[in-house]
């Protein structure tokens, strides 16, 4: 079992910043890929973004690209989603999530993750 817990999230104007974390325990924390999901009321989950057990590789939905970084500490066990230049439709609860590595990885696919955190609020005013 891997535990993992997001933090970070709050309220911001639109065009701020916010840095959400996430802390995962349990199991070897390098052996997992991560990737980040957000859910706005009303709407499916979404991929936002995923990152490779090593840090080497990095995906991201087109919707964030150029403002949002996620990154790793494998050393912490932490996962972290730097969002910059927020937008009110940024607004949902963010989640992050680990899969396995191993074989074929498809890092936008919600059915790929193995383990999910309870997720953590953002709010981006207009």
């Amino acid at each position: 079992q891997v535990q993992l817990v997001e933090s970070g999230g709050g309220l911001v104007q639109a065009g701020g910043s916010l840095r959400l974390s996430c802390a995962a325990s349990g199991r070897t924390f390098s052996d997992y890929d991560m990737g980040w999901f957000r859910q706005a009321p009303g709407k499916e989950r979404e991929f936002v973004a995923a990152v490779s057990r090593s840090g080497g590789i990095r995906n991201y939905a087109d919707s964030v690209k150029g403002s949002f970084t996620i990154s790793r500490d494998n050393a912490k066990n932490t996962v972290y989603l730097q969002m910059n230049r927020l937008k009110p439709e940024d607004t949902a609860v963010y989640y992050c999530a680990a899969h396995r590595s191993g074989g074929k990885w498809s890092p936008d696919r919600i059915y790929e993750y193995d383990y999910w955190g309870q997720g953590t609020q953002v709010t981006v005013s207009s």
